[in-house]
């Protein structure tokens, strides 16, 4: 459904918010390594997520991106709409053009609930609440 560009977007910002307590300024190639993703990827999506404010960045040898408090109150849908933009929580699930309530497909009313379900995740959840996930231990976004 969401893109492989904004997976990557949501584990960086993710991890990068995991570290708010440590009050480091991250590297793209440390990101892209712990989020298990390409570096020159992971910086495109960085520049990303820079540009919607929703990480910050600085220059220099003492630079790299980080978060600050108001960040990690930034529900997940922002991240989505940043990479994916929001049609893909409209769209048809077979990619028909005229797919509506009125002139269903035969995926229309079964994917629809399901669309709404995830587009309810995405907005119903912050980077905040899954970063501290991340902080105790309790989830992960690296593979074994």
């Amino acid at each position: 459904m969401i893109s492989k560009s904004c997976k990557y977007a949501i584990r960086a910002a993710l991890y990068i918010a995991s570290k708010i307590d440590e009050k480091v300024k991250l590297s793209v190639k440390e990101i892209a390594f712990e989020i298990d993703a390409p570096e020159a990827f992971t910086a495109k999506i960085l520049q990303n997520l820079t540009r919607h404010k929703i990480i910050f960045s600085t220059k220099g040898p003492y630079g790299g991106f980080y978060v600050e408090q108001s960040n990690l109150k930034i529900p997940l849908i922002n991240i989505v709409n940043a990479i994916d933009g929001l049609s893909i929580f409209e769209d048809c699930g077979i990619g028909l053009q005229e797919c509506s309530d009125i002139h269903p497909c035969p995926f229309h009313n079964d994917y629809k609930v399901i669309r709404n379900g995830i587009l309810s995740i995405y907005t119903n959840n912050t980077i905040g609440k899954f970063s501290k996930e991340l902080m105790s231990g309790e989830t992960f976004l690296k593979s074994i």
